[in-house]
């Protein structure tokens, strides 16, 4: 079952899209947006892990400036408006909503369940970013931009997180690959999966960016991943 879902926080009210499993959650995974929005590929993220049993909530981060917006990175104008928006977004703030939206997930849940968050390109920055500062239970990033600038919080991180690293990806160079690396291969919770040839967005839910046998295996990894710490 799919549809809606409004999360309330002292800065005011945002919706989100939700997909429940067909029985009891085995726990809940907060989905994290790309640029794009709540498009018709974070709605599908939400739909696959509804499938595998768990609650899955995906918060519009641009509530505040342009809610309910839905792009799509195959059409250049959207792609550059996407861009634009991010430019917009104040990141602490979006940490504060992804934080009462994993809070709205536990109390969905039974006793004890564990919520998890999974984020895509901006998502996937905000995923590091939300393993180092809220009590998510387990975290995974697809392609983050500037994770290597963000480093210096990696003290936060206390539960697991894994990262999912495409080595073309034309928004985080080789460079900032390999200081991911330097600062994070000796973390105890930390997971980094690298994908030779893959280019940032591969594993996309739909469109030309998917590339679908690394897709399939980070999707493998995730899976496996979240059933180890969540359930």
């Amino acid at each position: 079952m799919t549809g809606s879902i409004t999360i309330d926080t002292d800065d005011g009210s945002f919706g989100a899209y939700r997909a429940d499993p067909a029985g009891t959650p085995r726990g809940a995974i907060v989905v994290i947006q790309e640029i794009f929005g709540i498009n018709a590929g974070i709605r599908r993220q939400c739909d696959l892990f509804a499938e595998a049993g768990y609650l899955a909530i995906a918060p519009d981060l641009f509530w505040q400036f342009a809610a309910g917006v839905e792009l799509d990175p195959d059409v250049k104008p959207e792609f550059e408006r996407a861009l634009q928006l991010m430019g917009q977004l104040d990141q602490d703030a979006a940490i504060g909503d992804l934080e009462a939206t994993i809070r709205t997930a536990r109390g969905m849940l039974p006793k004890d369940g564990k919520v998890g968050a999974v984020g895509f390109c901006l998502g996937g920055r905000l995923a590091f970013m939300v393993a180092t500062r809220t009590d998510v239970d387990a975290s995974v990033g697809y392609y983050g931009v500037g994770i290597d600038g963000l480093l210096g919080e990696k003290h936060g991180i206390a539960r697991p997180l894994m990262l999912h690293i495409p080595v073309e990806d034309h928004f985080v160079d080789h460079d900032a690959q390999a200081r991911i690396h330097a600062g994070l291969d000796d973390h105890p919770k930390v997971t980094l999966h690298d994908y030779p040839g893959e280019d940032h967005g591969f594993a996309a839910a739909i469109g030309s960016r998917r590339s679908e046998e690394a897709a399939t295996l980070a999707e493998g990894r995730t899976a496996a991943f979240f059933a180890a710490h969540l359930g």
